[in-house]
């Protein structure tokens, strides 16, 4: 494998504590039969176009070393494995552009030489039990470890940090969403540890991404309609981080969901109506809007204002044709459930209720809008709801990132560090498996306390009372 030093503006900024050993550009891999990748140009279609100027999707990867481990090592496998898996992805070491001659389509364009950019550190300051625990912890100290993505456009950037003692590693990640969404993100990353552990074992490897963009056609214009609507950086970052902002980790049992399921129902029927359908990523997600209402300071149980969340739906199944599972792009689309303030801010069975209807009742109404007219006012809503008071969803269960083993491990934690920036709420599997549901929050110390209050309450009162 051939790597170049990044150019020197792409080093991430040192903070305290933190030493940059080496930035790299990592390639596609190539050999005598196998040539790197030809130049290539994919356009932005609309699904893509709405996130050309949100800020990067930030993860960190936390994971325990053993006593004995080869540092050395596991960090030349993962540079070399890196390689192999950005070959299968090679749009990702590409740039976005304008498209020469154009206006305003822009393409994610690769050339031989391109490469993404691996940074290797050294944090003495930070110890991993400290950092992969789910207590609140500040943002500041853990931003650090997701390198910036480098200038010129670049869509990807991974950095390695060594932490205290080199007991553990920080993988951080950032990637553009306007390249991909979380689906194909994460799908690179698992592409990635499978290189890292070389499965020669006959153990599957993950299937290749599917680059093709003629996939989606676009017979009602919807890139033009979105790329004049299309959000600013400011309007993409729903709060302004504060230096004292904290993010912390609040895990949901299965059996806690099924308890949040069987107070739904329960408040259903004592309406005499019938319940909203309740899966578990409604439960989770009604569950965790209803804390966070409850534990702003200007809620009030009379306020008919409405609120939102605001989360997103895969639409690869619902196209027509159906797109591949593993298509490399964004196809996700807003869902918004919506209530008023005071019903969410409600401290008994009918806040509950009301906040899992409302996400019902949201997938719904996004699964049954996509390719009707209704799609055209994505942005218009989208700066609506970001008026009247929104909380975001970041994340999925189904991306198993816990399930992303290098060679030394299942991850310890996972944070999606971005959502400090962008007011979301961050969701993922619940790491110790059994089915049950993780939700990183990001709030100022005080609004932390308050929250932590609210869910510890709701969590009691779900289990022991069934409200």
């Amino acid at each position: 494998m051939t790597t170049a030093t990044a150019p020197e503006h792409q080093q991430p900024a040192a903070a305290p504590g933190l030493r940059v050993v080496d930035t790299v550009l990592v390639p596609p891999s190539s050999s005598d039969s196998a040539p790197p990748p030809p130049e290539s140009s994919l356009p932005l279609t609309y699904f893509d176009i709405f996130w050309l100027h949100s800020p990067p999707v930030e993860r960190v990867f936390f994971y325990r070393l053993a006593p004995d481990a080869d540092v050395d090592a596991i960090v030349s496998n993962l540079r070399e494995s890196l390689s192999r898996a950005v070959r299968a992805f090679y749009p990702l070491a590409g740039h976005l552009r304008l498209t020469p001659g154009t206006t305003n389509r822009y393409e994610l364009y690769y050339r031989p030489g391109d490469g993404v950019a691996f940074t290797v550190a050294e944090c003495d300051d930070a110890d991993i039990d400290s950092l992969a625990t789910d207590d609140p912890k500040e943002v500041a100290k853990i931003a650090p470890l997701v390198p910036p993505l480098p200038e010129g456009g670049a869509v990807l950037a991974l950095q390695a940090t060594l932490l205290s003692a080199r007991r553990g590693l920080a993988l951080g990640v950032a990637v553009h969403h306007a390249a991909c969404d979380g689906a194909a993100s994460t799908h690179f990353l698992h592409t990635w540890a499978s290189a890292a552990t070389c499965r020669d074992d006959g153990a599957q490897a993950p299937p290749p991404p599917v680059i093709d963009r003629s996939l989606l056609p676009d017979p009602r214009g919807l890139y033009d309609i979105f790329c004049e609507a299309k959000p600013s950086t400011e309007e993409m970052e729903f709060v302004k981080m504060s230096p004292d902002q904290l993010l912390a980790t609040f895990t949901l049992s299965k059996d806690d969901l099924q308890c949040v399921k069987d107070a739904v129902a329960g408040e259903a029927a004592r309406r005499g109506v019938a319940p909203p359908r309740c899966s578990s990523l409604v439960a989770t997600f009604g569950f965790v809007w209803w804390c966070y209402q409850r534990a702003k300071e200007e809620a009030g149980h009379g306020d008919e204002q409405p609120t939102c969340l605001l989360f997103p739906v895969d639409h690869r199944s619902r196209m027509k044709p159906p797109l591949p599972e593993k298509y490399l792009g964004n196809c996700v689309g807003p869902a918004f459930g919506l209530a008023p303030k005071g019903e969410l801010a409600a401290a008994g069975a009918g806040g509950l209720f009301s906040a899992c209807a409302a996400v019902a009742a949201a997938i719904d109404e996004a699964v049954s809008g996509i390719g009707t007219p209704s799609v055209d006012a994505w942005m218009e809503r989208i700066r609506e709801v970001g008026a009247m008071g929104t909380l975001s969803v970041a994340g999925s269960p189904r991306f198993g990132v816990y399930g992303l083993d290098f060679g030394f491990g299942r991850p310890a934690k996972v944070d999606i560090v971005s959502v400090a920036k962008t007011g979301a709420v961050g969701v993922a599997e619940r790491r110790s498996g059994g089915g049950g549901m993780e939700v990183g929050v990001s709030l100022q110390p005080a609004g932390m306390d308050r929250f932590r209050k609210c869910f510890a309450d709701a969590i009691a009162r779900v289990a022991v009372e069934l409200i």
